[in-house]
């Protein structure tokens, strides 16, 4: 897949200021007054002075078409979804529990079905997050640990609070969990090591938030956990460790090397390259100054094309980002209210296609994110950071708490 570039979308788009080795980066602090910053040899990822740009086109959107808040709030279909993929799974497994792992059968079976019901799993409590199944937070947070179940691994309590931290600080250094970091970038910067990324990709995601910043343990993580055990004891109980071992299986293949797995590197990885880029680049590392990049590289990426049928529509990446109260039956609504705002933005037409190209093409990698080195807000441990714009009960970015499902859970006394 050819990237989009600025011919094909009718947008300029060049790349912010990359950090070079030998190159000071100018910054402002809150003073208004410039200061030199020491940059780090080895950071080649693309810094930003801009803020994120969900929350202006939001506000441009709602100024010109009021009408799209009527489409936030929750989707009652989802629950029902839900809950017919985890039967289907749960059949799955128990047809399975006889069939020998290293089989074509059962293989086949836990790419094919297994991989796909349980990457729409993983969207379904993405989507469950933003309490856009029940209008009740208790209720969404219960839905969340049953579309746990065949996954195999409790992660859905945990999963929350970084999703919404990764909206509310998007780039955000330190607290966005879904950028690389740079030990991951320089380790995996070659086709050899991008191919074993995206074949391993979901234990990175699994782990790498654990690195950068802990959350506090609730009575949801618990419920969680106790949930997922009994269940898993369950299933090797009355149907033998075959049975868990296709859902787990099943799980692998759903964050490694399947087409649906492609929307983890397309929603956000910089995909833009070409002279104007590279001259943006050049010019902003000649002269030390971030003006001179300060038209934002894009750093979310939507895809329009047949997989968001398995995925919650989890490829209208940029309508979610921007509208993160709106549910997945509802995105493409709000592209086709806000046509103007969306066709000029590059996007991506197939996720095999984002996954090859990641993998073979030397100008995209595990570097080609965009950061910000300061604002945001962490969710779900009641901490604000130091220089960010929320205050009070003022949400990043203008949402209310309601609409973000950031109402923290109870923390259990004594655990942190």
């Amino acid at each position: 897949m050819a990237p989009p570039s600025a011919s094909t979308t009718g947008t300029t788009v060049v790349a912010g200021a990359n950090k070079r080795k030998d190159d000071s980066i100018r910054v402002v602090d809150g003073s208004g007054k410039p200061e030199e910053t020491p940059v780090d040899d080895y950071d080649k990822f693309f810094w930003t002075y801009t803020e994120e740009p969900h929350r202006s086109r939001r506000m441009a959107i709602i100024k010109a078409h009021p009408e799209v808040t009527k489409l936030c709030g929750p989707e009652p279909l989802t629950k029902y979804l839900v809950l017919a993929v985890v039967s289907l799974q749960t059949l799955c497994a128990y047809l399975l529990r006889d069939v020998p792992v290293f089989s074509w059968r059962f293989l086949l079976t836990a790419y094919v079905v297994g991989a796909t019901a349980n990457q729409n799993l993983f969207l379904a409590i993405h989507e469950i997050s933003h309490n856009l199944a029940f209008r009740s937070p208790e209720a969404n947070r219960l839905l969340a640990i049953v579309a746990n179940l065949p996954i195999g691994i409790p992660y859905s309590a945990s999963f929350r609070p970084y999703h919404l931290t990764h909206h509310k600080s998007l780039g955000v250094d330190g607290l966005d969990t879904d950028i690389p970091t740079a030990l991951e970038a320089f380790f995996f910067d070659s086709v050899a090591g991008k191919a074993f990324f995206c074949t391993f990709q979901i234990f990175f995601y699994a782990l790498r938030p654990m690195f950068v910043y802990r959350v506090p343990l609730t009575r949801t993580h618990a419920l969680n956990v106790a949930g997922q055990l009994l269940f898993d004891v369950v299933i090797v109980k009355l149907w033998g460790p075959t049975a868990l071992v296709y859902l787990l299986v099943s799980s692998f293949l759903a964050g490694s090397l399947h087409p649906c797995a492609g929307h983890f590197i397309a929603e956000h990885y910089v995909f833009e390259r070409g002279s104007t880029a590279d001259a943006a680049r050049g010019k902003a590392a000649a002269t030390r100054d971030p003006a001179a990049a300060s038209i934002p590289v894009p750093e979310t990426y939507s895809y329009y094309g047949p997989l968001n049928w398995l995925t919650y529509n989890v490829g209208l990446h940029n309508e979610h980002h921007d509208f993160p109260a709106v549910p997945w039956s509802r995105l493409h609504r709000v592209n086709r209210l806000a046509a103007e705002f969306y066709d000029g933005l590059p996007c991506h037409r197939s996720w095999v296609g984002v996954l090859w190209q990641f993998v073979w093409d030397r100008d995209v990698g595990l570097w080609c994110r965009v950061k910000r080195s300061e604002g945001g807000r962490k969710v779900g441990g009641g901490s604000k950071v130091e220089g960010g714009k929320a205050e009070g009960g003022e949400v990043s970015g203008g949402w209310k708490e309601e609409e973000l499902g950031a109402n923290e859970d109870k923390v259990i006394p004594g655990v942190r």
